[in-house]
């Protein structure tokens, strides 16, 4: 085999590897393919995206650390700072769903923990193919505890894979005491083939605490401590950047396993060690393992590093320096330490009952030098190795503003059909009750109750959560000893971008506002992960460009910088494509924790209002997709000047206390919305509502909030909505057991019922 041919297999483009030969002035060997495979793979590289992202705001007030690190890092209250990033597991989700998705989890934590923060909080934003029915003999709960096996159909795929990545997060994070406190999840056949594991986390650290990923200081030792190396996720970073195509049990030599027991360790020690003014830098060991990350570090430092592969502790002493470089395997870090205090850190971990050895150090040449028993066997130009990669000749299609056509389905949407008179029933061959289909609706497993999957995790670990999954728009954490605190959500929906990939981008950044405006905290910044197929199809390129425009408009609106991130493309196999699936992750301060607001209604006769934008189209609702199998329609541009009245009033609604409870219209549409917030305590409400159209009832379009006020707080809330210039309306009041609306009702007890059964596993 040729070196070319080995280069290929290798997952490096033809370019790619002229590059290399060019650079070095000689072939490659095989050990050095596979460092550049690795580090130029775009899981690593970001080869595809990174002139995309350059369009994305990065600067704020708050910003401590933008892109470029292991997370973003924002200032709070008091030198107080969060710490938080978003990463996607998907591929090896979609082929060993417990250990692909645990991994997944393990991973985002030591992203955390390598900034020198205290991990104290998981989100997971999650994404299957349509679920089918099941007779219930075939699997009882408690059996989702266990990496589940594959049975036959595309529905019995998609509920296996769904079971066996909730049980990987929930036994990962359970047994690591980090909580897992909010997220999402939906299901769309879009992603029966390729299923999506985002996973965000949230940690808490004081300014003088913040590391880097840096080696600097020649002379200096680069230390590898926590785990043994294995043999396990060898290649998965070049397995994470091509299509989930072929037999997928080939690909399970390239998902890692994870100890969150060690985990737990390694979290301890390195805090620990953290607070020894000997430590330089310090990185995890993610994707690539020792193929990447020493190089990364000596790339900040503008540095080289030499390590000695004999000194790598390892499972099976068999191993190639080959399978020990580029082994994935978990619960590993690298640190940088001062020569000479080695020995104090090397004490700490092994304390900890962890590895820990000196396996190399800095050295003058910018260089990355694998040797072995005292002889090179490997060395490559940290400057090629890192950043290095050519980019690929790839471009969008014309967008519609440039004068190209959209290449994605822009369909009018809406049917007319119109609720009234007794019983509420529609006339023509759909006709149903509007309770009939708000029951439906609540059943749906998208917009459902997803109890049965925030249940097996345990959010309150820790003792930080003081709003946790499944009872507001998103999650709040305490800071101990403090009075503000930090509001968390994470979601998106990847339906709206495949009709309209910049209204949708748009939409992600804005939801995840709303979503903590609701509780009452102010937005600060945004981490992003953003699932899309393959880049080198125009179509695919074009929407991302697209998503990535709209997600950055409504930032740059907003005033919130995006400060970590996350691409995973290839999320396609042979017959379909992902949805664009932008998925924002977004953190908010509340300056006083007693001043939360709650979702749910709160007591009888608070009057309801809608407030934002009063009408709108029911493109891309799941209405469209439950009752008519449509995903088209045209969506609603989003009034990003409304966006940014609606932070200030609804701010300043919460800090005046006038808002008994908030939540956003969102999926589902108002009478969902509604509904939800009937849950909390089983109060109703007689609604007033003059339009009783599908859209009005049923459309998802935005910048939209339902809150209640107290009668004698009417006048304080409508005077400062004027002032405001934030359009409104009183659509009922908290009445009752039950929604009633245009001579007919349906009770919470019903409706909570389908709602609470929608996934029935």
């Amino acid at each position: 085999m040729s070196r070319l041919e080995l280069a290929l297999q290798h997952g490096l483009s033809q370019r790619e590897y002229e590059t290399i030969c060019a650079s070095l002035q000689r072939e490659p060997n095989e050990l050095e393919l596979g460092l550049f495979s690795l580090n130029w793979s775009e899981h690593c590289s970001y080869k595809s995206s990174k002139r995309f992202l350059k369009l994305l705001p990065t600067a704020g007030k708050r910003v401590l650390q933008g892109p470029g690190e292991n997370a973003g890092v924002l200032e709070l209250e008091n030198d107080w700072c969060v710490a938080f990033k978003v990463e996607s597991h998907n591929h090896p989700s979609a082929v060993e769903p417990f250990n692909g998705a645990a991994t997944g989890v393990g991973g985002i934590i030591r992203d955390i923990l390598s900034m020198g923060a205290r991990p104290i909080a998981l989100l997971d934003s999650l994404r299957f193919g349509d679920l089918t029915p099941q007779p219930p003999s075939r699997r009882g709960k408690g059996e989702c505890l266990t990496p589940p096996r594959f049975g036959e159909g595309p529905g019995e795929r998609s509920r296996q894979l769904f079971t066996g990545v909730v049980a990987g997060i929930s036994h990962y994070g359970n047994c690591v005491g980090v909580p897992t406190v909010g997220g999402d999840v939906s299901f769309d056949d879009a992603y029966t083939d390729n299923c999506l594991v985002n996973v965000m986390c949230v940690g808490l650290l004081k300014r003088s605490q913040l590391k880097r990923a840096i080696a600097h200081g020649v002379g200096n030792k680069i230390l590898l401590v926590g785990a043994r190396t294995g043999r396990d996720g060898i290649h998965g970073a070049t397995f994470a950047s091509e299509d989930l195509v072929g037999e997928t049990e080939a690909k399970r030599p390239n998902v890692q396993v994870g100890d969150p027991f060690t985990a737990k360790s390694l979290i301890e020690a390195t805090l620990e060690v953290c607070q020894f003014p000997e430590l330089i830098g310090l990185q995890d060991l993610g994707a690539g393992g020792l193929s990447t990350a020493p190089a990364e570090m000596a790339a900040r430092g503008n540095v080289g590093i030499a390590i000695d592969i004999e000194e790598i502790p390892l499972r099976d002493p068999t191993m190639t320096p080959y399978e020990i470089l580029l082994s994935e395997s978990q619960e590993r870090m690298v640190l940088c330490v001062k020569a000479g205090s080695e020995q104090k850190f090397l004490q700490i971990y092994r304390k900890w009952g962890l590895e820990a050895t000196v396996i190399g150090e800095v050295i003058a040449e910018r260089v990355y030098r694998i040797r072995h028993e005292s002889r090179t066997i490997a060395e490559v130009p940290i400057s090629l190795l890192v950043g290095g990669v050519p980019e690929p000749d790839l471009s969008p299609i014309p967008s519609p503003k440039e004068g190209g056509e959209s290449p994605l389905p822009l369909r009018e949407g809406g049917t007319g059909v119109r609720w009234g008179g007794a019983g509420g029933e529609v006339g023509g061959k759909n006709g149903r009750s509007w309770r009939e289909a708000l029951k439906q609706l609540l059943h749906s497993p998208t917009i459902g109750s997803k109890r049965w999957v925030y249940e097996q995790y345990d959010h309150t670990v820790q003792t930080n959560t003081v709003i946790g999954p499944g009872a507001h728009d998103a999650a709040l954490l305490r800071v101990k000893g403090e009075r503000f605190g930090i509001a968390v959500t994470m979601g998106g929906n990847g339906r709206y971008c495949q009709i309209d990939p910049y209204e949708g981008g748009a939409r992600a950044v804005c939801e995840a506002v709303h979503n903590l405006l609701s509780v009452g905290a102010e937005p600060i910044g945004i981490t992003d992960c953003l699932n899309f197929a393959n880049p080198t199809d125009p179509e695919v390129l074009w929407s991302f460009e697209q998503t990535i425009r709209g997600m950055a408009d409504a930032a740059r609106a907003l005033e919130l910088p995006f400060v970590s991130g996350n691409v995973s493309f290839y999320n396609q196999s042979e017959t379909r494509k992902i949805y664009p699936t932008p998925i924002v992750g977004m953190v908010g301060l509340l300056k006083d924790i007693e001043l939360r607001v709650p979702m749910g209604f709160q007591g009888e006769g608070d009057l309801i209002y809608l407030i934002g934008k009063l009408s709108g189209k029911v493109g891309g609702s799941e209405y469209l997709k439950v009752f008519y199998g449509d995903i088209g329609g045209e969506l609603e541009r989003t009034d990003l000047e409304l966006e940014r009245q609606l932070v200030t009033v609804m701010l300043a609604l919460a800090e005046r206390r006038l808002l008994h409870s908030a939540h956003d219209v969102s999926e589902g549409g108002l009478l969902v919305a509604l509904a939800e917030k009937s849950f909390a305590r089983g109060l109703g409400a007689r609604l007033e509502l003059d339009d009783l159209s599908e859209e009005y009832l049923f459309g998802e379009w935005p910048s939209r909030f339902v809150v209640t006020v107290a009668p004698e707080r009417e006048d304080a809330l409508k005077e400062l909505l004027d002032e405001a210039g934030v359009p409104y309306q009183r659509v009922g009041i908290v009445a009752g057991d039950a929604l009633e609306l245009g001579g007919d009702g349906v009770s919470v007890t019903e409706l909570r019922r389908a709602y609470e059964t929608a996934l029935e596993l």
